[in-house]
């Protein structure tokens, strides 16, 4: 698989900042995550150094991604789009174009300026990245793990079956759960004849 910034195209670059959404609103959603567990997510991700996060800029993205999960929460477009309309009303910028002086190619941003504080930055990237998906998909742009010991969060992917986990782990320890389950069942409907 090509590392996520191989392609520098309009809609992979969506792309990469929508599964860097996902991937940081998960990182995020542990009270216990370090600025480097988070700067990881973030090279892993095409963000250049120097990075500088401080135990304060994950504070302020822990915030910020508590917001994004309301995203990943809704149940169709409509909420999605509820969802993101109040967070591009009430935490970011007007629209503007930024190539970063010259050092990446132009793309939208929605934050202040190009040095933001990365709760801003992320709040501002993560909207403008799931706001194309759901445009483009006409359905929302992910979901929460439906396993009961998981909270990730995950996008849809293309058509098909509605996706409901996170990763085939969590499908699979649920497909078993519920086989260990059926089977206990019907172990206490044969012992009650």
């Amino acid at each position: 698989m090509p590392s996520p910034i191989d392609d520098r195209s309009a809609l992979s670059s969506v792309q990469v900042a929508a599964r860097r959404t996902a991937a940081l609103v998960n990182a995020l959603s542990e009270d216990s995550t370090d600025p480097a567990e988070v700067a990881g997510v973030l090279r892993a991700y095409g963000e250049a150094e120097p990075l500088g996060l401080t135990a304060h800029d994950v504070a302020g993205m822990r915030v910020a991604a508590a917001l994004l999960r309301d995203v990943f929460a809704a149940e169709d477009a409509d909420g999605a789009a509820a969802a993101l309309n109040r967070l591009l009303r009430e935490h970011t910028g007007p629209l503007r174009l930024s190539s970063h002086g010259g050092g990446s190619p132009w793309h939208p941003h929605l934050d202040t300026d190009d040095d933001a504080p990365w709760d801003e930055w992320l709040l501002a990237s993560s909207c403008t990245a799931l706001t194309v998906l759901l445009w483009d998909r006409r359905r929302p742009p992910g979901g929460i793990c439906a396993s009961s010991g998981c909270r990730n969060v995950f996008l849809t992917q293309g058509g098909g079956q509605e996706r409901r986990y996170c990763s085939r782990r969590c499908a699979t320890r649920e497909r078993v759960a519920a086989h260990r389950r059926s089977r206990a069942v019907g172990r206490e409907d044969g012992a009650s004849r």
